[in-house]
């Protein structure tokens, strides 16, 4: 930008400068998107761990010390987030319940998943929100015809 706004820059300076901005421009990459890495890795360090047996834990683990590496890792690329993804589902559906156990299936993963469910527990009801807009509306269709009375 300094190159750019100044009119006598020389064109050894403009040169450099252009290479220097390509060279900046090549060397830059797409950082993966590890949303799902860290959805599987909160899932998992949020099992109930009385529920599961103690070898299938011991897998779970071992996957998630290798995931959070890759996790914390800023210079991780695509394909290693997309291998802890894999290893962490495969590890998570292979949980086996301990004999006489309660487990909820339903939140466990799925080989094959793609997305983690996160329950949010929004209860809000969009009655009140168009009730609000209606009102809104009567109120400025009100005005309108006030000022083409007047």
């Amino acid at each position: 930008e300094g190159v750019l706004g100044n009119e006598n820059a020389m064109q050894e300076e403009v040169d450099e400068v252009y290479t220097e901005l390509v060279k900046a421009f090549v060397n830059l990459r797409l950082k993966p998107n590890k949303d799902l890495l860290q959805g599987l890795i909160n899932q998992a360090n949020g099992l109930n761990r009385e529920n599961y047996s103690a070898a299938s834990l011991k897998l779970v683990d071992d996957v998630m010390a290798k995931a959070n590496e890759v996790l914390n890792n800023p210079e991780a690329t695509k394909e290693e987030v997309e291998t802890a993804v894999a290893a962490l589902t495969k590890a998570l559906s292979g949980l086996e319940a301990k004999p006489g156990s309660t487990v909820d299936t339903s939140t466990l993963v799925k080989p094959g998943d793609t997305t983690v469910g996160v329950k949010t527990g929004d209860t809000t009801n969009m009655m009140y929100s168009l009730l609000g807009l209606a009102i809104a509306s009567l109120g400025v269709y009100g005005s309108k015809k006030r000022k083409r009375i007047n």
